[in-house]
């Protein structure tokens, strides 16, 4: 696939099904990420790679988290939760990794790990594999992190559901004009 053809056209599925990625194409997305921008070569991310029955560990971590900030969970919400990272046969949690340095502020070294696992999902679309970038509370729940086993200066990025589409959306074309400007906005 050319690059801008993937660019143009990667969409995310968020239906996958076995078979996950091989150890190959992996190894393809790991050199992916590695070429994420990197302002003091960092590498400002880590990747947790978590398959078959860490899935369920997963749901349990989330459902005992949920359970945490509301006592009167009903079993129907918990059983949704728990098989919610039971949605593709791998997931990656992509982690920044913070570090304090004079020239690389906190915010450019989390947006390098979203270009990583952008570049991520991006190889993974190349390799006609399906990815769907997941986010919401469980990435900044404390419990979550330290299950996981991140640091204190360690933040989710998001986690990387991937697996073979058993859908894929419809491309749908975008007007760059509603987000792009040219110098018209500068004040003098």
């Amino acid at each position: 696939m050319q690059a801008i053809e993937l660019l143009h056209n990667r969409v995310s599925a968020p239906q996958l099904t076995a078979p996950g990625p091989s150890a190959e194409q992996l190894q393809v997305m790991y050199q992916a990420a590695a070429r994420a921008p990197d302002h003091a070569c960092l590498r400002p991310w880590r990747l947790i790679v978590l398959e078959g029955e860490q899935l369920s560990k997963l749901g349990e971590i989330f459902v005992a988290a949920n359970i945490a900030k509301n006592p009167q969970l009903c079993e129907v919400q918990q059983q949704k939760i728990l098989h919610k990272p039971l949605r593709a046969p791998m997931i990656i949690t992509v982690v920044a990794k913070i570090t304090e340095h004079p020239k690389v502020p906190e915010i450019e070294q989390i947006i390098s790990a979203g270009c990583a696992a952008h570049a991520l999902e991006l190889a993974a679309f190349a390799q006609g594999l399906g990815a769907m970038w997941r986010s919401g509370g469980m990435m900044f729940d404390p419990s979550v992190k330290a299950s996981l086993g991140l640091a204190e200066h360690e933040q989710i990025v998001g986690f990387l559901y991937l697996g073979t589409a058993t859908k894929i959306r419809a491309v749908q074309p975008v007007d760059s004009t509603e987000f792009v400007s040219h110098g018209n906005v500068l004040a003098v």
